[in-house]
């Protein structure tokens, strides 16, 4: 990870955690794929993941997130279940960052 990266990861945890959140697990990866952060919303359990732009010039943060991403995603949380032997409610999640701007929340983003 570049350290845009990084730094944009940084601020979406402190914005979730501002707001109640529990960081689980931070870039946990495997085979099918990275989580950017695992987080608690009361008894949810919460896939986070985050994109960063530098400007919408190419596009939104939001439109980075393609099908197979999502693939990916719902495959590698599926693994993390699997592994950790969870049974329990979750959600995916998307922080989104556009330069210095404050980040953008979007709850359960694969309805």
């Amino acid at each position: 990870m570049n350290k845009l990266g990084q730094q944009a990861e940084d601020r979406a945890l402190a914005f979730l955690q501002a707001r109640g959140l529990t960081l689980v697990e931070r870039n946990w990866s495997c085979r099918a794929g990275e989580l950017d952060l695992v987080m608690r919303d009361q008894a949810h359990w919460v896939f986070v993941e985050v994109r960063h732009r530098a400007s919408e010039r190419f596009g939104s943060a939001a439109q980075s997130i393609t099908p197979a991403k999502r693939r990916k995603l719902e495959q590698a949380a599926a693994m993390y279940l699997s592994i950790k032997g969870l049974n329990v409610p979750c959600r995916f999640d998307a922080v989104l960052t556009v330069a210095d701007a404050p980040p953008e929340w979007l709850k359960n983003i694969f309805i």
